[in-house]
């Protein structure tokens, strides 16, 4: 009788050692890809019904626009600071509502700046949103008169250019170039170069596929995300 019960209980105990066990590996891997978890955070709450999955968190359905105005909320009352938020409401092409949002947070005591981002996946039927943490970067302001015109040559030996005359075009590219980031590390090479002439501003910029963008001028260089939207207004 007492060895059938100090079996059964080694049983139960080392059953509750692999569940144990088998909880933190799921933990792990779920969140392995992140860098930084919300959960771990006060001041970041989440939406409901997100779940992560690695490097991700989702929900069912299509939700961003209620997750974009969540945050715009939510953040504010807990001490952050929008940096920047653009989002497919501002644009008037009904075919791009899927595209989501994209957001950059700053708060005092909080080292670096918090990204949030979310688009809706129609294949997957799910809204997919990322939380990111990034070290504090400068970008400075290379152009600061908007022209009423700009040239891109989409190969930097072309000698014709295509020029963009509408104002509103004209101000988004040139609001892409200042927010970019100032860089001052290495600058990986790129398989596309084309010029962009911004009054007296030449300007390079090196992109390949879905990999970071470099601008180069004669007041240095800057990194950028690939943007799809910058891609669309340049034609490049």
């Amino acid at each position: 009788m007492i060895k059938t019960y100090w079996k059964t209980f080694a049983v139960i105990a080392f059953l509750i050692v692999v569940s144990w066990f088998t909880y933190q590996q799921i933990t792990d891997d779920t969140y392995d890809g992140m860098s930084i978890i919300p959960e771990h955070h006060k001041d970041i709450p989440l939406f409901e019904r997100l779940k992560p999955t690695e490097h991700q968190y989702v929900v069912k359905g299509n939700k961003w626009t209620d997750i974009y105005n969540f945050y715009l909320k939510e953040l504010p009352a807990l001490g952050w600071k929008v940096e920047y938020e653009d989002s497919a409401l501002n644009d008037s092409d009904t075919e791009n509502d899927w595209s989501g949002f994209y957001s950059r947070w700053r708060k005092e005591g909080f080292d670096g700046e918090l990204w949030i981002s979310a688009n809706y996946n129609q294949f997957e039927e799910q809204t997919e949103v990322i939380f990111d943490k990034t070290p504090l970067y400068n970008s400075t302001i290379w152009i600061e008169d908007t022209p009423e015109s700009i040239c891109i040559y989409q190969d930097q030996n072309d000698e014709k250019c295509s020029e963009i005359e509408e104002k509103s075009k004209i101000e988004e590219i040139v609001r892409f170039i200042n927010d970019a980031i100032d860089w001052d590390k290495e600058v990986l090479s790129r398989e596309k170069t084309s010029v962009i002439e911004i009054g007296n501003t030449e300007i390079r910029v090196f992109y390949e596929n879905d990999k970071e963008v470099y601008f180069q001028s004669e007041k240095g260089t800057k990194l950028m995300k690939p943007d799809p939207d910058f891609f669309k207004l340049t034609n490049l």
